[in-house]
């Protein structure tokens, strides 16, 4: 982005207090910091945002506040089932910074639908937060309640009956709107952006609504009143203005999800809203989620033309892979039209020094991450602290701890730039965190992230349709539900590739949009059972996803994510009219990846689609070899040569031709002896690195069957054995990087 984060965000209190709309910009919530480093116009390839926990305070799931009963129609979950003696707070959607340590927190719509939330009052509540901040002497961690706001239409504004038609105060409720954002003006008004309509609703500083809703100009969702018999929605059932930004005179709603009548599944749309004038301007700008399912929780303007927002995917807990902030800048926009963003911090991954709330639940530990299903608030209390927060959705989100629902929760992130770092060895999430989650999918990608890898291994395979996609095999029946799907039976087929007939499902027959009906599951449930608990969760991803998932992170040192796809049976592919190399090329060019110093690395086990590689692209490559046989491209062609001959001294060499590095079967750097124990390092890595490449090895993992004799822990062949161990030894013998199942580990053994 042309102005670095951190110096926009030292201008975050200016550019309030400046606005027309919003308040002035607080004083330090976590004490005065000294004036930000001043950074000329650019990224800062050098340094990056880290994330560390600051403090935090919850609010009782069960909490109730004064009110009528609450809950009667909402869904049981969790061990508790309404009506509640009292109006539950199910957490918070947005949040306005009062600046003297309290906070305006406004709920949704209650349960979640018109049809059970006509009991729930929509209100905002005033609350302060005692900071547990891992110190002595600080707060009690909890969320004091002090007033509320209740948002009412007592001037008789709207004119279509609501549940409270025909009382004096006509409280709405959760039947009524559905308010999910919030932005407060400098007269002390509050505008809210909602869903039902998706509508812009001005209330009073009492709540009371001030003028007609503001409707959406390009289309209705399924709740709104206006709707005529037989229209068509152009908005998805609560997906309308989750997040909204206000700057100046102008207020940025976002639509949380797609449009109906959009060809591209991933753009959200953000509009402009003149306050002043009562009207849309006209202006809009597209957001590209990094998946299809991405929902926007929340916004916050940091300037004129900037905000952050938030986000996330429907998931919590461990199966939780997206809950992210990222700044955007309206002014920039990338090749494909979209604004440019850059991560601001992944709430899955943010360091806690000081140990709050750790062993409390699922996300509390030495890492604090925010696993819940809605994470919909962000705002900055100084230039340097986040405060993000949680709608709980209750009573049915439990991702701390199973079978409790989740409390609301408020927590501080400090922000720090740090110098980026390299221990020299490159760490490759193997298919992803294969080891923990499906592999191939964007979980499990998000995972080997997470767990510091420098590089996560796409296999690239295609659709009929010519689109790259993910996964080991193009015959996918045993990574994905596809056996469960009647519809598809008639495509099970066998296939010769390269060489040996394989019977099963090939991506080739499905378009993507079809092969987005299916669900991944893992691939060997016998070794690693744990991980069928994700089976049926995650689509497969596009390479485009996941470039994009890459681009849009930083690695556990703070560099740019790498990208290692595998083009996988080239030959084949080509023979079927859909060559892989062109359109991976297409796609590092979009991603903005196709040069010399973009984190990639395009790995093949043929020579042939290399060597049209090294045309096509500068990205490095690297020659996959194997401890038997030989390149399928050279058996179809004929050629003698196997993988033998092509790690001798002078195979090393022509390598080099045309590769920047190799990644070796594990077996071929240092052979196992009779007594399956390791052996003496062979050649190899030694004649390599004088040829001036690059030494990777495959595969580590760490249960026993995969280990070596010395390094397995019981006969057990699926029990963890001491994978750091065997990594340990291979690093010694002077390898470069290497392709894990378990990146933890390897980050460990690298560390």
């Amino acid at each position: 982005m042309s102005t670095p984060l951190r110096s926009r965000l030292a201008r975050v209190v200016a550019a309030t207090a400046a606005a027309s709309l919003l308040l002035p910009a607080a004083a330090a919530v976590a004490g005065p910091r000294p004036a930000p480093e001043q950074h000329a116009p650019g990224k800062h390839p050098g340094t990056y945002l880290a994330a560390s926990l600051a403090g935090r305070a919850t609010l009782s799931a069960d909490f109730l506040a004064d009110g009528p009963p609450s809950g009667a129609q909402a869904s049981p979950a969790n061990g508790r089932q309404g009506p509640w003696d009292g109006q539950v707070i199910p957490g918070f959607s947005a949040m306005v910074d009062n600046h003297d340590g309290t906070f305006w927190a406004q709920p949704d719509n209650g349960f979640g639908a018109k049809g059970n939330s006509a009991d729930f009052l929509l209100r905002s509540y005033l609350v302060r937060p005692h900071w547990d901040t891992g110190r002595r002497g600080s707060g009690s961690g909890e969320i004091e309640v002090l007033d509320v706001v209740e948002y009412n239409d007592r001037n008789d504004v709207l004119d279509f009956d609501i549940v409270h038609e025909g009382t004096t105060d006509r409280l709405l409720t959760g039947a009524d709107f559905d308010i999910e954002s919030l932005v407060r003006a400098a007269d002390g008004t509050f505008w809210v952006g909602e869903e039902f309509g998706p509508f812009l609703l001005h209330f009073g500083a009492d709540g009371t609504l001030l003028e007609a809703p503001y409707e959406f100009p390009d289309g209705r969702s399924p709740g709104n009143p206006y709707l005529e018999p037989g229209e068509t929605t152009n908005v998805g059932s609560s997906r309308g203005f989750e997040a909204m930004a206000g700057s100046g005179r102008y207020l940025y709603p976002v639509v949380e999800g797609a449009l109906a009548d959009d060809a591209d599944a991933r753009r959200r749309w953000i509009y402009q809203f003149d306050t002043r004038r009562g009207e849309y301007t006209g202006r809009r700008w597209a957001y590209q989620t990094d998946q299809v399912a991405n929902v926007i929780g929340d916004a916050f303007a940091t300037g004129r033309d900037s905000m952050l927002l938030i986000e996330r995917d429907d998931f919590e807990g461990d199966q939780a892979v997206t809950k992210r902030v990222y700044e955007i800048d309206l002014g920039e926009r990338d090749r494909d039209g979209y604004v440019r963003k850059e991560l601001v911090v992944d709430t899955l991954r943010i360091d806690n020094p000081r140990g709050i709330d750790a062993g409390e639940g699922y996300g509390l530990g030495d890492t604090f991450s925010l696993p819940v299903q809605s994470f919909e608030t962000v705002l900055f209390v100084d230039e340097d602290t986040l405060l993000i927060g949680n709608d709980n959705n209750y009573p049915g989100n439990d991702a701390r701890v199973t079978g409790t629902p989740d409390d609301t929760e408020m927590a501080l992130v400090d922000l720090t730039r740090k110098r980026v770092t390299d221990d020299g060895v490159t760490v490759v999430g193997h298919r992803g965190a294969s080891g923990y989650r499906p592999e191939h999918t964007l979980a499990a990608y998000e995972t080997a992230i997470n767990q510091c890898a420098d590089y996560i291994e796409p296999d690239v395979v295609s659709t009929r349709d010519g689109v790259l996609v993910a996964r080991h095999e193009n015959e996918i029946s045993g990574t994905t539900d596809v056996a469960a799907h009647p519809e598809f039976a008639g495509r099970r087929t066998t296939k010769t590739i390269d060489g040996a007939p394989v019977t099963g499902w090939f991506t080739e027959d499905f378009t993507l949009a079809e092969l987005r009906t299916l669900r991944a599951t893992e691939r060997l449930p016998q070794v690693r059972p744990q991980n069928t608990a994700f089976d049926g969760l995650y689509q497969v991803p596009t390479l485009d996803e996941v470039l994009d998932l890459a681009r849009n992170s930083r690695t556990c040192d703070g560099a740019p994510v790498g990208v290692y796809p595998e083009t996988k049976h080239p030959t084949y592919f080509d023979s079927v009219g859909l060559s892989l190399e062109e359109p991976l090329v297409r796609e590092l060019r979009r991603n903005g990846l196709d040069h010399r110093q973009a984190p990639v690395i395009v790995q093949s086990f043929e020579v042939g689609n290399l060597r049209e590689l090294d045309r096509l692209t500068d990205v490095r490559l690297a020659q996959l070899v194997s401890s038997s046989g030989a390149p399928y491209d050279l058996v179809a062609d004929g050629d003698p040569r196997t993988y033998a001959d092509l790690v001798t001294r002078n195979g090393l060499r022509d390598i080099a031709r045309y590769a920047d590095g190799i990644g070796a079967e594990k077996n071929v750097l240092i052979p196992r002896d009779a007594d399956g124990t390791l052996g003496r390092p062979s050649q190899v890595i030694r004649d390599a690195h004088r040829a001036g490449l690059d030494v990777h090895a495959w595969t580590f993992r760490r249960e026993n069957q995969f280990l070596p004799a010395e390094f397995r822990s019981s006969s057990d062949p699926d029990e963890p054995g001491d994978l750091v161990g065997e990594i340990r030894v291979f690093l010694h013998a002077g390898l470069d990087g290497f392709f894990s199942d378990n990146p933890d580990l390897g980050a460990t053994a690298a560390g």
